[in-house]
């Protein structure tokens, strides 16, 4: 349960991209982050990504950095 609170941020990108139907390549490549931080930071390896990849995430979401957070 814990690991699921702490990764508030991944479950919410994971929702939308899978909304989005977009798999994790297609999200990278939009977003021009990196496909293995994208599945870092969707599964809680990287619990604080920056502001800048998160910013890059959003937009090609079609989403705001505060709908994220």
């Amino acid at each position: 349960m814990e690991s699921k609170q702490n990764n508030k941020l991944g479950i919410k990108i994971k929702a939308l991209r899978q909304k989005a139907k977009l798999s994790q390549d297609e999200l990278a490549r939009k977003s021009d982050v990196a496909y293995t931080t994208l599945t870092k930071i969707e599964t809680g390896v990287i619990k604080s990504p920056s502001v800048f990849v998160v910013e890059k995430i959003a937009k090609a979401l079609g989403t705001s950095i505060e709908d994220l957070i």
